[in-house]
This record gives C-alpha cells, sequence and structure tokens, in this order.
C-alpha cells in the first residue's frame, strides 16, 4: 500500500466515510502532507465513494487548503478592507522584498510562501498577518522585517 493510500485510509478510518467526512480528511491530508496532491485526491475519492471533481472542488475552494506545495512557513496576510486601511499593501511589500517573491510565490528555498487571506479575526489590531498557526499584529514593515529575521535566523540555527 502506498503512503498516500495509508495515509487517506487512516483518516478516512478516523474520521468516516460519508461526505461530512471529506473537509476533515482533505484538513489531515494538509496538515501531514502541507498540500494535497492529485493522487491524494483520488485515493480520497475512491475512499468515499465520490467524484474525484467533487473533492477536487472541495481542496481548491477552501484557502487553508492547498493542492500545490507550499513553504515550510505559510505567510497569510490578512485582505479584509480594515487591514487595507490599515496598511496592509505595504506589508506586503515589505515581505515581497524581504523574502524576494511576489504574492502567491514560495521562496527558491521552500522556506516562505506568501498569499492574501480572508479575515484572521484580528481586523482591531491590523495590519495582521499569519505564519503557519503563529498570527502576528499591528505590523508596520519593520515589525515584518524582524519577524521574517527571526525564522530565518531559527532556520540557520536548526541545520
Amino acid at each position: 500500500m502506498t503512503e498516500v493510500k495509508q495515509l487517506v485510509k487512516g483518516l478516512a478510518d478516523q474520521h468516516g466515510r460519508t461526505m461530512e467526512s471529506l473537509l476533515p480528511i482533505l484538513q489531515g491530508i494538509v496538515h501531514q502532507e502541507q498540500h494535497i496532491s492529485e493522487d491524494a485526491m483520488v485515493e480520497v475519492a475512491r475512499e468515499l465513494n465520490i467524484s474525484a471533481a467533487q473533492v477536487y472542488g472541495t481542496a481548491t475552494f477552501y484557502s487553508f487548503l492547498h493542492t500545490k506545495p507550499l513553504g515550510k512557513y505559510v505567510i497569510r496576510v490578512c485582505k479584509t478592507i480594515t487591514c487595507m486601511m490599515h496598511g496592509k499593501n505595504q506589508i506586503i511589500k515589505e515581505l515581497e522584498t524581504v523574502l524576494k517573491i511576489n504574492l502567491g510565490e514560495t521562496t527558491h528555498d521552500g522556506k516562505f510562501t506568501l498569499l492574501e487571506t480572508n479575515c484572521l479575526g484580528q481586523c482591531h489590531k491590523g495590519p495582521a498577518m499569519l505564519i503557519n498557526d503563529e498570527p502576528y499584529t499591528e505590523l508596520t514593515p519593520e515589525k515584518v522585517r524582524e519577524v521574517i529575521m527571526n525564522y530565518k535566523k531559527k532556520e540557520i540555527s536548526a541545520n
């Protein structure tokens, strides 16, 4: 049994094989693999006895599900009007400069992916971003540089 088949079977055993199980299974795949591959979508369709199109539609609908590999650190910048009014565009420009990538891209070393996302629930402290599960609020370009440099230092010390 392939690794993907094993993962999907285990998640289906845990969450069930009904349509209501689709989202938790896809979330489990992303948690384990960082993205949902085509092979994984086909396996989910087989396990749940639904069409691959249904799986793909769900996998591409939700912003926290990904069908392509992302970096080790996924940076999500809030794109609400509140964060925009508080300087979100400056934050994105600073992240693009520091990381040397554009919005929607991953750094060449595979460490950082830069995305926009809907509300992070931090409107009162905007602009805000989330790096994996860690929120950062009341951002300024200087604070963004400091946060990214800390992540880069963490990577250097881990190697």
